[in-house]
């Protein structure tokens, strides 16, 4: 009578099939096909796994796959080791201390701690290591609160301060842009818009640029005044620029060029 691998062996040769398509069609590795038709079982995995790759690996061959791993349990592959119950029996055997009762609770004969002190002190709830103390979680968790919120604090002081402090030592002058600043104690000349006026001002000594754009009607732009200014506008009629708290007309009109002259200049000096 045949065993399984020669009644595998020869279904497969039947067919024509090499053992590289079966594995493919089976999704079972090659060299566990091999061993089958070898009538070897021993693959390093559990009965259950070869059990299935055998009922599978007949199911494509076209054997009846129940008699074949009716078969191989005839074999005592599937039957259950006698190791286990033996280890049932010694575990059985072992004397597991009452969950109330202490590790550090007993003693040796002499009087000594025993050795379930030291298990106590190799442990702990926090996944603390040997003589280092325990840290309680939730102190952590206030204490990273509590710091969190003085971050935010001093964060939220410092900005009121800066805003408040930085608002009475700076006005607004005129640039390219119409943003930059300058402090209250230079001189300025303030240009206003009688109404939408193209204006370029440029400082004559250091030929700066300090503004080029479109002031809007009711709208002005202030300008470091250190020296001479030479204002350009599309139409000069529209403009007045004040010095030292006095607003002056152009008397000018039309795309033109104005000198404003320098702070001495004007007073004199």
């Amino acid at each position: 009578m045949q065993n399984i691998g020669e009644r595998l062996e020869e279904a497969r040769k039947q067919k024509g099939i090499s053992i590289r398509e079966a594995a493919e069609a089976t999704k079972v590795r090659s060299d566990y096909l091999h061993r089958f038709e070898s009538s070897q079982f021993d693959i390093n995995l559990p009965d259950i796994y070869v059990r299935g790759f055998l009922r599978s690996y007949a199911t494509y061959l076209g054997l009846p796959a129940d008699k074949i791993v009716a078969d191989y349990n005839a074999l005592g592959h599937g039957k259950p080791k006698q190791t286990r119950s033996a280890n049932r029996e010694i575990y059985g055997r072992i004397d597991i201390a009452p969950p109330t009762e202490k590790a550090s609770s007993r003693t040796s004969d002499d009087g000594s701690p025993g050795d379930g002190d030291d298990a106590e002190r190799e442990t702990s709830s926090f996944g603390s290591v040997r003589g280092l103390p325990v840290i309680d979680r939730n102190l952590l968790i206030k204490g990273g609160i509590v710091v969190g919120a003085a971050v935010v604090g001093i964060i939220l002081i410092f900005s009121i301060v800066k805003i408040f402090s930085g608002g009475d030592d700076t006005v607004a002058t005129g640039t390219t842009t119409g943003d930059q600043i300058a402090t209250v104690n230079e001189d300025v000349a303030i240009i206003h818009a009688l109404d939408t006026v193209r204006v370029k001002v440029v400082a004559e000594g250091t030929n700066q640029e300090l503004y080029q754009g479109t002031i809007v009607r009711g709208d002005s732009r202030s300008f470091p005044w250190e020296g001479q200014l030479l204002v350009t506008a599309s139409a000069l009629e529209n403009i007045e620029i004040e010095m030292d708290g006095r607003r002056y007309p152009t008397n000018e009109t039309g795309r033109n060029r104005i000198r404003i002259p320098s702070p001495a200049a004007l007073r004199g000096e």
